[in-house]
Formats: C-alpha cells, sequence, structure tokens
C-alpha cells in the first residue's frame, strides 16, 4: 500500500488481496503407472497462459493461517478463509472428538492429577474471555444487561450443565473460563515498565516514540507494507497471547502434562485475533525450545468472535439469550494458590472511560507517570477527527514532562506511519534527503511522542470486525426494527455497546489493599510484578520468553520472478514462440 493514495482507497477492514496465490497451489499429482512408457514421456504445452484441463480431480487447495502469514498478498487477514479454519464448528469438533482430560485433586499434599491421559485424543479445555466481547453481547442482550452479567451467561454456555455439555457426545465442558482483563493488567505493568525504564524492561526495548503492538490488523500491516515501524513496535505481547502463555506453561508444568494436551479457546472481538493465534512467535517453540519462533503448540489454539458465541449455541440447539445470568457452578481451583487468586480475584473492576475502549495502554503509562509525579496533570488534544488525539503530561511546573497520542483506523494509521518513514540520502552530491513526511529543519523524527497507542479499528477494539452490528439479524429481530438500519443507527448502537463495556457495579469492585506502595489507575504494579516473577520461578522460564515477543519483516514474492527449472524454462519458451518440443 502505497501513502498517495486516496483516503476513498481504503477500507478498516481490508479484504483479500488479489494477489493471494495459495488457493491455485495444489499437491503434485500422483506418478504415472512404470509400465505407462508414454505418459510418462508426454508433456503437453499450452500456449497463451493457459493451464492443461486436469484429468483427474485435484485435490482442494488448502490455506492454513501460517501460509497466509508467510504471504503479503494481503494487507491484513483473509477473514474468509480465518473463519472457515478458526470457527465455532471448530470447538464443537473438539468437544466431541473424545472424553475431555479431568482434573482430580489436591490430594493430601495439596497436588493435582489429570485422569484420562491413556486416550491420546482427550484435552483439559480452558476458555478466556475479552470484555469488549462481553459488551458487545450485553448489548445484544439489551434490558440493561451489563457486560459482567453477560460474562456470567458465557460461562454459563462453556461450563455450565444447560449449556454446551447438554447437547455434545461426551457431555465436555471447559473446565475453567477467565477473564482477559487479568491478563491485560500484566500487560499495562509490562508496557508502562517498557517505556520509562520500569524494574521488568525487556532487554531489547522497542525505539522511541513505542508503538502498541495488541492489535493484529496493525502489526500485521506493519510487518507486510511498512518493516521500518518494527522497530518501534512495543515488545509485549497482547492480553491474549499473554493469557495463553500463562495457561499452557502453567498447566503443563504443574500437571505434568504436555502442552498439546490443553485447548485453550480465546473469545475476542476480532477477526485478526485469529491471525495472532496463529504466529509462529506465539509456540512453545519460544518458551520451551531454542527461543525462536518455529512450528509449535500453539499458545491459543483457537479464536472466535462475539458473534460466533452466539453460533455456537445455536448449533447445540439453543438460544444463547436464554441462558441464566446468574453466578454459575463453581469451578476447580486453579492448581497454584498464587495465580488462582490472580485469575480468580473477587468483585469486578469498573473500566475507566478515559483509558478508552481497546485496554487503556496509553492511559495506563500516564498515570502511572502521573503518579510518581505529584502535582503533575494530563492534558487532551484533540485531532483532526475523533480517533486522533494527542496527550501531554505537564509538571507542576508548567513544563512538558511526557507526550502521547492515540491513531485509531486505518486512515489515520497511514498519516502516522508517513510521520515515522525514514528520509532517503540524496544520489545527487550536497542533496538533502528526500522521501520522508515534511518535518522541520533540524528535527530527527516526525514525532516527538513517547508512545502511540495504535488499533486498526476506528472507535477502538469495541468496533472490531467480529462484534454484533446493528444490522446483523439477530439485533433487528431483538429491536423489532422494520428498516434495515444505516450508518446513524449503528453509530448509535456502537455507544451502547461502549456503555455497556463501561458499565459495571461499582459495590461489586475490587478493593485494593491499603498496604501497596502504589496503585495506579485500580493496579498495583508491585503485586502484578510480584505474580510475573513467580510465574517465571514455576515454570521455570525467564520472563523475557513468557512475556515478549519479537516481529518480522514479510517480504513480498507476488509479481516477482520465480526460479525455474530447465523444463519449465523450456516450456515457457515453447509458449512465447508458438512452438513445441
Amino acid at each position: 500500500m502505497s501513502a498517495i493514495l486516496s483516503v476513498d482507497d481504503l477500507n478498516d477492514f481490508i479484504s483479500p488481496g488479489v494477489a493471494c496465490i495459495k488457493p491455485i497451489e495444489t499437491l503434485p499429482t500422483a506418478a504415472p503407472p512404470a509400465g505407462d512408457v508414454n505418459s510418462s514421456l508426454e508433456v503437453e504445452v499450452i500456449l497463451d497462459g493457459q493451464q492443461p484441463e486436469a484429468k483427474s480431480n485435484a485435490p482442494p487447495a488448502e490455506i492454513s493461517l501460517t501460509d497466509c502469514l508467510a504471504c503479503s498478498g494481503c494487507v491484513t487477514s483473509a477473514e474468509a478463509v480465518l473463519v472457515s479454519l478458526q470457527s465455532h464448528n471448530e470447538v464443537l469438533n473438539m468437544l466431541d472428538s473424545a472424553p475431555a482430560l479431568k482434573l482430580v485433586g489436591p490430594d493430601a499434599n495439596g497436588k493435582y492429577s489429570v485422569q484420562g491421559l491413556e486416550n491420546s485424543d482427550a484435552k483439559l479445555y480452558v476458555a478466556s474471555v475479552s470484555p469488549q466481547s462481553r459488551a458487545s453481547l450485553a448489548a445484544a442482550c439489551g434490558n440493561g444487561v451489563t457486560e459482567q452479567q453477560a460474562g456470567r451467561m458465557i460461562e454459563q454456555l462453556f461450563f455450565g450443565e444447560q449449556g454446551l455439555a447438554r447437547g455434545g457426545k461426551w457431555g465436555n465442558k471447559f473446565t475453567w473460563v477467565v477473564d482477559t482483563n487479568t491478563a491485560r493488567e500484566a500487560t499495562l505493568v509490562l508496557g508502562s515498565d517498557e517505556v520509562l525504564g520500569g524494574l521488568i524492561a525487556p532487554s531489547d526495548k522497542a525505539a522511541t516514540p513505542v508503538l502498541t503492538a495488541s492489535c493484529p490488523g496493525w502489526v500485521c500491516y506493519a510487518e507486510k507494507t511498512h518493516p521500518y515501524v518494527l522497530p518501534h513496535l512495543s515488545r509485549v505481547k497482547s492480553s491474549q497471547a499473554l493469557m495463553g502463555t500463562l495457561l499452557k506453561t502453567s498447566l503443563s508444568r504443574i500437571l505434568d502434562i504436555a502442552p498439546e494436551r490443553i485447548w485453550h479457546l480465546a473469545v475476542m472481538p476480532c477477526f485478526d485475533k485469529k491471525l495472532e493465534a496463529s504466529r509462529e512467535e506465539l509456540t512453545d517453540a519460544v518458551w520451551a525450545g531454542d527461543g525462536k519462533p518455529g512450528r509449535g503448540v500453539r499458545d491459543v489454539d483457537c479464536v472466535i468472535t462475539s458473534k460466533e458465541v452466539l453460533m455456537l449455541a445455536a448449533s447445540r440447539g439453543f438460544d444463547f439469550f436464554s441462558l441464566s445470568a446468574s453466578m454459575p457452578p463453581q469451578t476447580p481451583r486453579f492448581p497454584d494458590p498464587l495465580i488462582h487468586d490472580f485469575l480468580f480475584r473477587p468483585g469486578h473492576r469498573q473500566q475507566s472511560r478515559e483509558a478508552g475502549t481497546s485496554g487503556g495502554n496509553m492511559h495506563f503509562i500516564l498515570r502511572h507517570l502521573q503518579a510518581k509525579n505529584p502535582g503533575s496533570q494530563i492534558q487532551t488534544v484533540p485531532g483532526r477527527n475523533a480517533d486522533v488525539v494527542e496527550y501531554k503530561l505537564i509538571a507542576e511546573a508548567g513544563e512538558v514532562m511526557f507526550k502521547a497520542a492515540r491513531y485509531y483506523g486505518f486512515r489515520n494509521i497511514q498519516n502516522l506511519v508517513r510521520k515515522l518513514k525514514p528520509a532517503k540520502a540524496s544520489r545527487m552530491p550536497g542533496g538533502k534527503p528526500f522521501g520522508s513526511a515534511k518535518r522541520p529543519a533540524g528535527k530527527a523524527s516526525g514525532l516527538d511522542y513517547g508512545y502511540v497507542e495504535v488499533m486498526a479499528c476506528p472507535g477502538g477494539c469495541t468496533n472490531g470486525g467480529g462484534q454484533i452490528k446493528v444490522d446483523d439479524q439477530v439485533v433487528v429481530d431483538r429491536k423489532g426494527l422494520a428498516v434495515k438500519p444505516g450508518p446513524q443507527e449503528q453509530k448509535e448502537w456502537q455507544k451502547e455497546v461502549d456503555e455497556a463495556y463501561f458499565s459495571g457495579d461499582e459495590s461489586g469492585s475490587r478493593a485494593q489493599d491499603e498496604s501497596l506502595d502504589l496503585v495506579v489507575d485500580g493496579i498495583s504494579p508491585s503485586y502484578i510484578r510480584n505474580v510475573l516473577t513467580h510465574w517465571s520461578t514455576l515454570t521455570g522460564i525467564q520472563l523475557e520468553r513468557l512475556a515478549y515477543t519479537s516481529y518480522r519483516e514479510v517480504v513480498s514474492d507476488v509479481g516477482k520472478e520465480k526460479k525455474m527449472t530447465d523444463t519449465e524454462r523450456v516450456v515457457q519458451l515453447a509458449g512465447k514462440i508458438g512452438g513445441g518440443w
């Protein structure tokens, strides 16, 4: 994608590229019988680039998500392919494949064990759910249902007796359903330490300005089209990825089972999260191997979106909205006390409106720095549209201590990456560098921010491509709409989703320990660091491998001449000159 494209050519949910070559790559055909001499010598040459007609049915082409990541024919994920590969059908197929592994314990020594390991197909099922998905489902429920109540309905679906278990072949259900908000709190502290030079900052820090890397659509776009921004991407894993690593590493070590025996489902607001789950940087090849990305066991086995939760229930023959919003049955304790308390802390922490709907990475950094500098104030400067906002932390004396910004939507991201583009050296003697965004003379960078929160979706993660929209039939029916909703109705619907995201029972909010030395926006950095240190000690894996990730440039081979064999070269030459052998 070029910086000179008109904004009208851009779309915030980009479709598969027309240059995708994967669907036409098939497995080699079977070799002819040894006795068939003539067939083994015949080569059919078709002119004008046409393909010979197949004499037998070729096997259907298959595209894995890893194939999609290895190709840069598409800017972001091919949603149609991703839905078919990671969908509600895959969840049902897994649940019906074999009896689930059963957690047993604790025994007299406080140890846990697993029953059913003799069946190689048996899995221990665990799910993680994002607050944005809960908000989308809460808005679809209507009648003032809160995000927390929608979360209880999801829990009823995953491990309640009236949920998925009642219609399955084996009656399987999920052992645990966890909230990605807990992992998000860990990523906020990790991200703040990375930017501000805290106690657990990574050794390979990102360049300034540090750019959020929790949005897989944005990361994929940067890797394939603007590799010069990769040094700026935050090394901290997303909430989905960090939760996946936490569950797979801790459960496999404590229960002494292989990581592939743990099946982790994530419920997310975005189709691109399916793509993130298939990154080779997010497998056990990194944390259990040599530390390098590879095709190992995924930390997240499957991702479904908010819409697919409804499809999951319908496939079992019941309506999601009929599920109870009351407290679900009690689940087993997580086999490590400290991690259990971290994952299942009582109460519900209400989301901060100032933090936005995408996790609040930038807001937490500003609040953390403000807490360390009493008397300082956060100043907001509106940008060219609602999805571009600048923030300044002003010291008590009046000087600017830190600057940050929020860029949502690909149209705004185009302006951001253009400002980060390095200038090219002129080939003319004495010529000035050219090719970068215009900037004042002597200024080394087009941005003087310390941190930029970047998200592909306008409005943030509550507006993800996998969220329930106002023109979806389920919303039309439940609202009794007579006319198909338009853009204005979608804006009003988005306000309802955002309101559900910020909803919460204040009386049920988590109490804070007054003995903690510092609490930032309801989060204790010291407590989070203690949990992360315990996790590293428990698994015997360095925190660097557990909590941080890496990125790499994806170079396109679309349109480039590939190396050909002598036979292929002869065939091509014969086709061009109109001859044969």
